[in-house]
């Protein structure tokens, strides 16, 4: 069964969910979230981890601990980052697919754009994680990359969302998560069996080790390579679950309920799938996709709770600018030294205190020169976006 042509204005969906009219309004809280992610993922937790031992407040210290990642089973706040802006990336699709498909674009059409977003994310993610690039030493270039996988899971995503109503995707998503845990127990890993889950044994490491060109990561272990795409991918299919339902013309109260249920479920059911197939950020573990698929719904619900529902909006404002250029962010951090810049503006202000803090506000002071950087951006209406 395949979703009908979409309206955002007014007409009717038919959906397994709810016959329903959509929301035509944009929802400030799904910018706000995807700019708070990103401000983590550019900067804010190095920002934190430099804190940790100087301010002798124990909350603080804990939070640092939370940004680094377990050296193999576990999770910690630094795990969750990633995964939910893989899940915004899916809230974001059904907004973006839903418009195209009132605008009158054919499958077709909107199959080709995501294809082709899909392709430039790849090549744009091989020229971030191997910058500068060895164009003559294909041998020693990584090919797994954060924007690949974001490429790579939003187009997949397309095809689903496009093809099938909002049980198949869940039945979809569910399905994926199990035969990826049935293929790392039952298939054998040549001279360590099946079932192994170590890092030299596991089968996504050695699947990449003998199908993906190029270097990984860990030498023999690439938590960005092939087999993990498959279960990564789940989070952005849950994504345009949480789309689809932001997008209905219920009651609030509606939406919200069935937000919490899914987040609530997707929680117990990673922590319990833990008991058998450990919550692990680099196999990209079934039970590590469940959990981090539920906190994403209870953090786009509190998102979407204050600033849409409640109307609290000013404290947004700061990671809306964000949202709106995560692309800008996530090269901009990468390619210019914001931090030699806020040396040379602010050291002069910091320097009578001690040297030990100094890291912490010239941290500080380049989260501040990228946001004002952003802000110009966002004065003058510029979004990157592919």
């Amino acid at each position: 069964m395949t979703n009908p042509p979409i309206n955002q204005n007014d007409p009717e969906i038919n959906s397994p969910v709810s016959s329903s009219h959509t929301a035509s309004k944009r929802l400030l809280s799904i910018d706000a979230l995807r700019g708070f992610d990103m401000l983590l993922i550019a900067g804010a937790g190095s920002f934190i981890v430099l804190l940790k031992g100087k301010t002798g407040i124990s909350a603080i210290d804990s939070l640092a601990g939370q940004f680094s990642h377990p050296a193999w089973n576990g999770f910690s706040f630094y795990d969750f980052i990633f995964p939910l802006f893989l899940f915004i990336a899916g809230v974001s699709l059904t907004f973006s697919l839903n418009k195209g498909r009132a605008l009158g674009m054919s499958k077709k059409t909107l199959y080709r754009k995501t294809f082709t977003r899909m392709l430039v994310l790849i090549l744009l993610g091989i020229l971030f994680k191997n910058s500068p690039v060895p164009f003559f030493e294909p041998s020693q270039i990584r090919f797994g990359s954060v924007l690949g996988r974001i490429g790579i899971a939003t187009f997949v995503a397309t095809l689903i969302y496009l093809n099938f109503d909002f049980y198949k995707r869940l039945g979809a998503a569910i399905l994926i998560l199990l035969l990826y845990y049935a293929a790392l127990f039952l298939i054998p890993v040549p001279g360590y069996g099946a079932g192994d889950l170590s890092f030299e044994g596991n089968l996504v490491g050695w699947f990449d080790r003998t199908f993906l060109p190029g270097i990984l990561k860990q030498e023999i272990f690439d938590e960005l390579g092939l087999l993990t795409q498959i279960s990564a991918l789940c989070l952005t299919i849950f994504g345009t679950l949480a789309g689809e339902i932001l997008g209905k013309a219920w009651l609030d109260i509606k939406k919200i309920k069935y937000l919490a249920v899914a987040g609530v479920i997707g929680v117990v059911l990673g922590l319990i799938w833990d008991l058998h197939f450990p919550i692990n950020k680099h196999l990209w573990s079934s039970s590590f996709i469940m959990l981090t698929s539920g906190l994403s719904f209870l953090t786009l619900l509190l998102f979407y709770v204050v600033i849409d529902v409640w109307k609290i909006r000013k404290w947004a404002f700061v990671f809306q600018v964000i949202g709106l250029n995560s692309l800008t962010i996530y090269f901009a951090y990468s390619f210019i030294d914001f931090r030699f810049t806020s040396q040379k503006l602010f050291a002069g202000l910091y320097a009578p205190l001690g040297e030990e803090w100094h890291p912490v506000f010239q941290a500080f002071g380049a989260l501040l020169l990228v946001w004002l950087f952003l802000y110009i951006l966002y004065r003058l209406k510029i979004f990157v976006k592919v």
